[in-house]
């Protein structure tokens, strides 16, 4: 690390201690960004980067809620809006007993360039709550999902902050929420994205993060001249992002081969095709958070408790579970069977480690804020359908994706570009941060 990665890195943990993964994500940019910084002078005087890791907003609340044995419950709710420089607020709400400041601040971070890279006007915000629905009934989520949206639909709105779904956040919650907003301001506005295809949802939303990542993956192995056809992939999770990356992987030829939850993996040597991939919209809305009854349905599969699945031996391995899932031990596990590509699904899925380890090896490896951005690109596309009262097919909308989807590559390409090699983090961090660090320039100190 330069001695000015680590000086910055110096003010910014004093400012910020305790929080890991929020103090992981900047490290990893400002690695990236600050021979861009050195060779601005304009970027320095104006403290850009001093500026771009401060949320410009944090909002923190209870939510009180009844649950049906007449018990009151307390959760605690977030929202951070982290720049608004070219948009919007625009990013998930995630429900889940880990959800604390510093996951929260890290994911409106990683959003921020990763809206920039959509080319989409979007700025960088995250939020949710502690809240876990394992266990809960329909009418508990309900009570809750009121309750919560009682205090942020003070700090949100179309042209303010417009939440998605992200873990724990699914079309129940988002319909529960957007109701609730509804009803507290007599409007009937863009104001989620995810919402049922019913009443202003996008058509492929559900998919969308699965088959960007797809798409990207799919644009790697372009430049090696290569497809999917043929190839083993491997997957981690089991929610919609993995539905939606093993329905896109099967479409272009290759097979996936794993699930995974927190009991262990799920290896099917037959492949997750068809009725297979139906299967796990069956696991998620169960509400256990489990993959072994995955083989009780298709016996010829077989389970390896508490294991991950970045031992089984692929040609593309793609994290699409939660931060920090793929280590370096696994990355060597994976180099050592001659995986060629990594299509990071999960936001920040891989360690520093795991990710430095890739690259040594010169293993193509998306990041997160690249790879995974298909999903906030579909809710820009249906934030844009709501503004004009108007529903693309979901052919077009795909379309539009696949398009984003290599544009955002081609920026990677163009900044990440060393010799015969391809960093794709490098190139994700810088072309992200320019458009953020330019718009802030026009704006002024604000």
């Amino acid at each position: 690390m330069s001695k000015n990665v680590d000086v910055f890195m110096e003010t910014v943990r004093a400012k910020n201690p305790g929080q890991k993964e929020f103090l992981q994500a900047v490290e990893e940019v400002v690695e990236s960004i600050m021979p861009i910084l050195d060779k601005n002078p304009n970027y320095k005087q104006a403290k850009i980067l001093e500026r771009i890791v401060e949320p410009e907003r944090v909002i923190m609340f209870r939510v009180p809620w009844v649950d049906d044995e007449g018990e009151i419950q307390v959760n605690r709710g977030f929202r951070v809006e982290f720049n608004s420089a070219i948009g919007p607020y625009k990013g998930g709400l995630r429900f889940h007993a880990s959800v604390n400041l510093s996951i929260l601040k890290f994911l409106g971070f990683e959003q921020t360039f990763k809206n920039s890279l959509t080319t989409l006007p979007m700025g960088g915000g995250k939020g949710g709550a502690d809240f876990d629905a394992h266990g809960k009934s329909d009418n508990e989520i309900m009570r809750f999902c009121q309750s919560f949206m009682a205090e942020l639909y003070r700090h949100i709105g179309p042209n303010t902050d417009v939440p998605a779904g992200d873990i724990g956040v699914g079309g129940r919650e988002i319909g529960y929420l957007f109701g609730m907003y509804k009803k507290l301001k007599n409007e009937f506005t863009g104001i989620l994205t995810g919402k049922g295809r019913n009443w202003g949802g996008s058509l492929i939303r559900p998919e969308a993060t699965g088959f960007g990542g797809t798409y990207f993956a799919q644009n790697m192995l372009k430049t090696k001249n290569d497809t999917f056809e043929g190839k083993i992939v491997t997957l981690s999770g089991f929610g919609n992002v993995t539905w939606g990356a093993a329905l896109k992987v099967t479409e272009l030829g290759g097979k996936v081969v794993t699930i995974s939850g927190p009991d262990g993996y799920v290896y099917d040597e037959d492949g997750i095709s068809g009725e297979k991939i139906d299967y796990l919209l069956e696991l998620r809305s169960s509400n256990n958070d489990i993959v072994s009854p995955y083989v009780e349905k298709f016996p010829n599969a077989k389970f390896y408790p508490n294991k991950k699945p970045w031992e089984v031996k692929c040609d593309i391995a793609m994290p699409c579970a939660i931060q920090n899932e793929l280590n370096e031990d696994d990355a060597k596990a994976l180099i050592a069977n001659g995986v060629q590509y990594i299509s990071e699904l999960s936001n920040m899925g891989c360690t520093p480690e795991a990710i430095k380890a890739f690259h040594s090896a010169k293993i193509f490896f998306g990041p997160g804020k690249a790879a995974n951005a298909g999903g906030v690109a579909v809710s820009g596309l249906e934030m844009s359908q709501n503004s004009m009262r108007f529903n693309w097919s979901s052919e077009e909308v795909d379309e539009k994706l696949k398009t984003i989807m290599k544009d955002i590559h081609d920026q990677c390409v163009k900044y990440g570009t060393e010799g015969d090699y391809i960093n794709h983090v490098n190139g994700a961090n810088i072309a992200g941060f320019i458009k953020v660090a330019d718009s802030m320039l026009d704006q002024g100190v604000v």
